[in-house]
């Protein structure tokens, strides 16, 4: 299956014939409170302590992102968990990093997102991914208006 583990490394399998990409090592920084982390928690070589390395693909999809993500944390894998994807890089034009929200997915649904491609979102090799993990009993309401009853 597909794998991935904290400290150390997996490479998924690449689900394609003969990739035309080569496998790039992907830094994953998590947190399960469904807000991504601070920007300054990436300053001066510092990293948040929840990094996933996971060796994978530019064409990867979100979807294969979060299973890997479901490998290594089983509550992830409850059905309604939602998954936020952003991607934080490096800001050429001034210092520090900066924070791009991409897509997200949703456990045991199928979304729109769920094929996107890192590479579709001008993912360069450096940055990381950020994944803010909802728990269902406290993902965001799918429409912010209220019902009128």
């Amino acid at each position: 299956g597909v794998e991935a583990r904290r400290g150390g490394c997996r490479a998924a399998p690449h689900p394609r014939p003969a990739p035309q990409t080569c496998p790039l090592l992907l830094r994953v920084f998590t947190t399960n409170n469904g807000r991504h982390h601070r920007m300054d928690e990436f300053s001066r070589g510092n990293v948040p302590s929840s990094e996933l390395q996971i060796y994978t693909w530019m064409d990867a999809t979100l979807k294969e992102l979060t299973s890997l993500v479901k490998e290594v944390y089983p509550e992830a894998r409850k059905k309604g968990t939602h998954f936020n994807f952003a991607i934080v890089f490096t800001d050429l034009k001034r210092p520090g990093y900066r924070v791009k929200e991409i897509g997200s997915t949703m456990s045991g649904r199928k979304g729109t997102d769920d094929s996107m491609t890192l590479q579709s979102q001008k993912f360069q090799i450096g940055d990381y991914l950020d994944i803010a993990i909802t728990p269902p009993n406290r993902a965001p309401p799918p429409s912010s208006r209220m019902r009128p009853y």
